[in-house]
Formats: C-alpha cells, structure tokens, sequence
C-alpha cells in the first residue's frame, strides 16, 4: 500500500504567506448535507469547521405511544442504510426491557442479518463514495471506464449483501421479519444453502478489491483518538455487550448516557460528544481498535498486510478497517449459515407479554455504535425514546481532525485544492450518515 506523505517545513519557502478560504457547501459523495470552512491568513490557519446543517428529526417523540411490537419497524425508517442497525437496537432494548430472551437459530439470523447491511454499506462507501478520491476522479463513473473490475467487484460485493438481508429479513432495507422474541420467518435451508454458495464465488470479488486497495495512497495523518466500540470478550461484536474505550472506559449499555455526553454548540445542528477527551470516534477503526484479536483468520491476514495494528490513530484507516471487516463477515456468515443449517429453523420465537420496563439496546452499525433507549408501560407501548446514531458522536472528531490535519497541510506548504481535496477526504473516511445525527 502506497503513502501520500506531507511535505516537511523545511522544503517551503520561510518567507511564503498563503492566504485562502475553503467554503463547501455541501460536501458530495456523503450522506445528509454538511460544510466545510477553512480559512487561511499570512500563511497561518485561523479556522477550520465541520459543520452539520441538517434540519433536527424527531423521529424519538415519533415512538411515544407506539406498541413495543410496531417500534422497530417505526425505527427501521431512520436510515435506508442502517436500518436493520436501527430495527435490532429497538428490538434489543425492549427486549431486555421486557425480559425477553429470544432463541439461539433467531440470535443467529439477526447476526447474518447485520453482517448482510454492513457488507452492502462497506461496498457502498468504499468503491463508490470513497475509492473517487484515490483515484482522483469526481464520481465513480469514470472508474467504471478506468477500472471497470473494481465496479465490478464492489457491485458484486454490495448484491451480496443485499441478498443476505433480503434471506434474513424480507428485504434488502427496511427488514420485515424481524421483531420482538426472534424473527417472524427463518430462511429456508435452501435459501442458505444458496447463500453460502454465492458467498463462496463472491470471494474472488473481495480478493480483487483488496488488491486494489493495496495500490492507493492513504494519506498519513495521525491525531491520538479516543475510540468507542462494543466490547463482549468472546467475539468481534455487533449486537451488544460492555461499551469500551482505548483510553480504558468500561460501562454497561444502559450506562450510555455516560458514553456519549451529548452537547450542542452554535455551529452545527447535530450534537457532539465527548467521553474522556475532546471528542472520541466509533466506527470500523474503533471496532478493530478495541476488538483486533477477535476477526476471523484471514481478516487479520490481511490487516497485516496493510499494516493495520491496534490501536491506529489515523482516521484514514477507516477505509482500510471497513476493508478486513469485509474478510471477516465473509468467514463468519459461513459458520453461521453452517449452524443453521445443523439447527431447528420452527422454533424462532420466544412468546412474551407486554410489560413496564426500561433498558438501552447497543449495536454496532456500519458506521459504529447505535444506542436505542426505551421505556415501556404496563401495555407495552413506549412512553420515552432515547437515539443515538454514530455520526452523533463521530461529528466533533470529525470537527477537530479537520483542524489538526488542515493546520498540518498549511504548515506544509499545500495549496488550497491539496488542503480542499485532503480534509474532503478526511471527512468522508468516517462515511457519515449525516441526516441521522441529528435529533
């Protein structure tokens, strides 16, 4: 893998005063609108915003007299991309509210489930959204000309996880077979056997992208982050567990609040967070940061081969991370769709009585940790919600890497459009799911 190296102070001339402003409105190839202000004077940075001019959504006071049963299929709508993220967060916190265990083959068909959105959303951001950038081109379209195997590959890649979810959940977004106590319908042994053998073919799909991947330049910026992640101590994580940091933060998931310490400022319509510092990132990277030593064997094959050791500090390695997570979900929907086949698919559902209670549900969505909080009365309907989506608290790191990396790119000697294209770049190696962060 090549590197995009800064130039060092001492190849600018001493007595060089740039001065430049950087104003996008809005920035392409994210989700959700959102701005960038860079402002340079003398050759000095004197402001560097991310800022998120979404419209707030209420989509909690949405939920507030809706029957625990309707809620995940209300929360599923949040997002095109996360929503079987956003059905299980809903589905595991009324759950653990209401004391509901579902059982194992359901447990099982919601993981398969999570690993069908992530892949779609990895190959989405990765060959579409970010690849661009690398190759110096302004959309994917031209790579369809340039390099029209790698469309190919991530195409292929994103089918893929469009059928698992569509064998898991009813549908490729929008999942119908998932609700409380388990899952309404099992995939059919036929239908996994089916996916397993497309699994099996789209490997050569996965190999040619991370070939390719291997050929761009990933820019080398670092800046000490504290990263947030699930946590369970026996597997790579997606549906619950403790709430960890790198900086050695550990809390229990109704503990959330604790973990994210939302604040407003006057800038940006979606909150901010904090835990330990300034800001803190969820995400890919967080995930392998706080979880390396549980992926799959070729995943860690091939973060080595990139060089991906926890814990990474370079927001830019996000890519590289949603990258082996993709290696991953490959070998674990396999042993899964194995245990499945080996299981009884009739018993999918725990039958349960609506109940008062209170819980928070955490789930690793693509983009990183979704808390859903719930409280239920006596009927099951939902008096109180509480969502927060990872771009929530990925906006403020996002905010102050931009300063550091664009004070960083002034200091070398880059031109507007070098310092416009790394910090656009910078900002979209968090995909961000920008609509959704505000509440």
């Amino acid at each position: 893998m090549k590197n995009w190296h800064f130039t060092t102070v001492s190849q600018i001339s001493s007595t060089m005063k740039v001065d430049f402003n950087i104003d996008i409105h809005h920035l392409p190839r994210v989700e959700g609108h959102g701005n960038i202000h860079i402002s340079v004077k003398n050759g000095k940075l004197e402001k560097a915003q991310w800022e998120v001019i979404e419209t707030p959504r209420f989509f909690e006071m949405m939920l507030r007299g809706v029957s625990a049963e309707r809620a995940s299929f209300l929360t599923s709508r949040i997002c095109g991309i996360c929503s079987v993220s956003h059905s299980l967060a809903s589905i595991r916190t009324l759950e653990r509210a209401m004391e509901i265990d579902p059982p194992e083959a359901a447990k099982a068909v919601r993981l398969l489930a999570m690993h069908g959105e992530t892949l779609q959303s990895h190959a989405l951001h990765l060959f579409f959204l970010a690849a661009p950038d690398f190759l110096d081109m302004p959309s994917a379209v031209p790579i369809l000309h340039a390099h029209p195997e790698i469309v190919k590959a991530g195409l292929l890649l994103k089918e893929l996880g469009n059928e698992m979810s569509i064998a898991t959940t009813g549908r490729a977004t929008h999942p119908v077979s998932l609700v409380l106590g388990g899952v309404s319908k099992a995939p059919s042994k036929q239908r996994l056997k089916e996916l397993k053998e497309m699994i099996r073919k789209r490997h050569s799909a996965l190999d040619t992208a991370t070939d390719f991947f291997r050929t761009l330049a990933i820019p080398e910026f670092v800046r000490e982050t504290e990263f947030i992640s699930l946590h369970n101590g026996k597997d790579y994580p997606f549906i619950g567990g403790d709430l960890v940091s790198t900086d050695g933060v550990v809390r229990d998931e109704n503990d959330y609040l604790l973990m994210t310490n939302e604040y407003t400022t006057d800038f940006s319509t979606s909150k901010f967070t904090r835990v330990s510092r300034e800001s803190s990132a969820a995400g890919a990277l967080a995930r392998f940061n706080n979880n390396a030593r549980y992926l799959g064997h070729r995943a860690l094959e091939v973060a080595e081969s990139f060089g991906l050791e926890a814990v990474c500090h370079n927001p830019f390695m996000n890519n590289i991370a949603q990258l082996v997570e993709c290696h991953h979900i490959f070998e674990s929907a396999e042993t899964l769709i194995d245990r499945l086949l080996n299981d009884d698919l009739q018993h999918i559902r725990t039958a349960f009585k609506p109940r008062a209670g209170e819980a928070t549900g955490a789930v690793e969505a693509p983009r990183g940790v979704l808390y859903h909080h719930m409280e239920t009365d006596n009927d099951g309907k939902v008096v109180k919600a509480d969502c927060i989506i990872p771009t929530t608290q990925n906006n403020a790191n996002i905010h102050y890497d931009l300063q550091a990396l664009a004070a960083e790119a002034v200091k070398a000697g880059k031109t507007d459009r070098e310092t416009e294209k790394l910090c656009e770049m910078l900002v979209r190696a968090y995909d961000p799911c920008i609509s959704c962060s505000v509440h």
